[in-house]
């Protein structure tokens, strides 16, 4: 009986000792979790890293008409054999592809595991919660960051997280008539006396063009100008800075140029189209627009002047110049179910490789400078080749980086239109501005 009895408690001894053996083990797996941003998304992004099994990830964009998204997806494809990229086309209209995604994370949807974002949508999709912080991935891979633009890299971070990486990149330059510019201004001075005494030359009927209704292309001006001067409308921070001298004197050089009479009278109700549709029927020396605009002045279906068209940074402040940032980023959805290989694809994706292949394709400007000097880029897109279109990607500078950035947006426009329109000084629209946009981000 004592030998049975024995025999028991040696038993229940090694089984208790098995269990806590297997314990043991899963918690010291579970600790090393607790330096990423949860358990649950370090299994599985570890656990789906260097396997050989097969996972399909849904990537979720506009739709590309250029064939640059199918060649990089082809390329990543053959990279990691493993990994099977799926295409959703989303609305073309930026605002509706912003409602189709804001739909679909409310509802916690994991169909899509990596999205295109726009320079704008960061920080309020961080705060959402609806994408993933990519932090860790970046620091676990030794990606640097450094290589990026400055100014296209700071869009995505928000409460000192990345939350996307720089895709393309677009910035406000100048464009100018090289038959009657020798010399692009170097000032906003410059400017507005160059294009006062070239009206009316070469069958122009204006000097300047640039985008002045209320919309959100103003907020891109009016930030130019403001950055130019040393001013800001919100800091790092968060904080609101737009009450200040600096910003003051920028958005007073605004008015003086979107007032004078070397623009358009009705230029309050000019956008991207009515400003380059103008510039490319010969009617302005000079226009404030976006890269495309080069394109399309040398389109021989369209455009009058073809071949007589120069690329510079926009026009100095006090503080040198400053262009509105745009473009595109690319984010991971914090309910995807395969983090990791979402992680190789935008990390490919936005990476040299990548990137070479969009600005080959599609003509999308990269947002690494180094890929500025690749022969087959610049053979494949010569502009991106101008020392001047290069100079001014350099001044880029992003929109105010908050999570309600349409509400915010909306204060600018209403504020910096009755400035111009004269319905009140520039002081008062920067008092007002100040006192709702702290109210917007209380």
């Amino acid at each position: 009986m004592k030998k049975w009895k024995l025999s028991m408690f040696v038993m229940v001894f090694l089984l208790m000792l098995g269990v806590m053996t297997a314990c043991n083990s899963g918690s010291s797996g579970s600790s090393d979790d607790s330096s990423g941003d949860s358990g649950s998304e370090n299994t599985e992004a570890e656990g789906s890293e260097g396997s050989s099994e097969e996972v399909t990830i849904t990537y979720a964009r506009g739709k590309d008409a250029t064939g640059a998204t199918d060649a990089i997806i082809k390329a990543f494809e053959k990279e990691h054999p493993n990994i099977n990229v799926e295409l959703r086309e989303m609305p073309t209209d930026s605002g509706k592809q912003h409602d189709a995604y804001v739909t679909a994370f409310n509802a916690e949807s994991s169909e899509i595991d990596v999205l295109d974002i726009d320079v704008v949508w960061p920080a309020e999709f961080a705060q959402a919660g609806y994408v993933l912080p990519l932090d860790r991935f970046i620091k676990k891979d030794n990606v640097n960051l450094d290589m990026y633009n400055e100014g296209a890299l700071s869009a995505a971070q928000f409460k000192g997280k990345q939350w996307a990486m720089p895709k393309f990149i677009d910035a406000g330059m100048l464009f100018y008539r090289t038959d009657m510019v020798e010399e692009p201004p170097k000032t906003w001075d410059e400017l507005i006396s160059m294009a006062s005494n070239l009206q009316g030359q070469n069958g122009t009927e204006f000097g300047y063009l640039m985008q002045a209704k209320q919309y959100e292309g103003l907020v891109c001006n009016a930030i130019e100008f403001i950055a130019a001067y040393g001013g800001a409308i919100v800091n790092e921070k968060g904080e609101v800075v737009v009450n200040s001298p600096d910003t003051i004197q920028g958005l007073k050089k605004l008015v003086e140029v979107a007032t004078s009479d070397f623009v358009p009278q009705n230029i309050t109700t000019f956008t991207e189209v009515e400003s380059h549709t103008s510039f490319i029927e010969g009617e302005s020396p000079f226009i404030r627009n976006w890269p495309y605009q080069f394109s399309l002045a040398n389109d021989e279906e369209q455009s009058e002047i073809v071949g007589k068209v120069g690329v510079a940074p926009l026009p100095a402040g006090d503080e040198g110049s400053a262009a509105a940032l745009g473009g595109w980023m690319t984010a991971i959805s914090a309910f995807s179910e395969n983090k990791q290989a979402a992680w190789e694809f935008v990390k490919f994706m936005t990476g040299k490789e990548g990137q070479k292949i969009d600005a080959i394709k599609g003509s999308h400007a990269p947002t690494i400078p180094e890929l500025y000097e690749d022969e087959e880029i610049i053979s494949a897109t010569p502009f991106f080749g101008e020392e001047g279109f290069v100079q001014a990607l350099n001044a880029a500078v992003s929109r105010p980086v908050v999570p309600n950035y349409q509400e915010v947006s909306e204060i600018i426009q209403i504020h910096v239109s009755k400035a111009i329109n004269g319905d009140v000084t520039v002081e008062e629209a920067v008092k007002s501005m100040e006192t709702e946009l702290k109210e917007a981000l209380k």
